[in-house]
């Protein structure tokens, strides 16, 4: 396992970017996620970067890209058509190429039809 002391890098010596500790980020910064969980979208490169160690990949420290929020703005509003076309991909997912009903779920990927089809319970036409 590694040590933190060698993630500590807040001039960005050994990182070639300011490098924080778990949860020791200056005030300001904010991850994507945290970005978007504010309605903010990042505009612009990381400045920075968090790191730490899981249990998900012993002795690989895992990272996250810190960016400025007083540099995030608002997502930028979708187009009709780019609604449009979302809608269409998210029923294309629904459809069963089977039966062809249009099921209330994503289609899992592992049976390529909805759960009725793959169990043989198809409705009577």
């Amino acid at each position: 396992m590694g040590r933190l002391a060698d993630l500590w890098d807040p001039q960005g010596e050994r990182h070639d970017v300011p490098t924080f500790l778990w949860r020791m980020a200056p005030d300001g910064l904010a991850t994507r996620n945290q970005l978007v969980a504010q309605g903010l979208r990042p505009r612009g490169p990381a400045v920075a970067q968090v790191m730490w160690f899981s249990s998900k990949t012993p002795g690989v420290p895992r990272f996250a890209r810190l960016y400025e929020i007083a540099g995030a703005t608002p997502p930028r509003p979708r187009s009709p058509g780019q609604i449009a076309a979302l809608a269409a991909a998210l029923r294309a997912r629904r459809t069963c190429p089977e039966c062809g009903e249009v099921r209330p779920y994503c289609l899992p990927t592992s049976l390529g039809v909805c759960v009725p089809c793959a169990d043989g319970f198809t409705a009577a036409a």
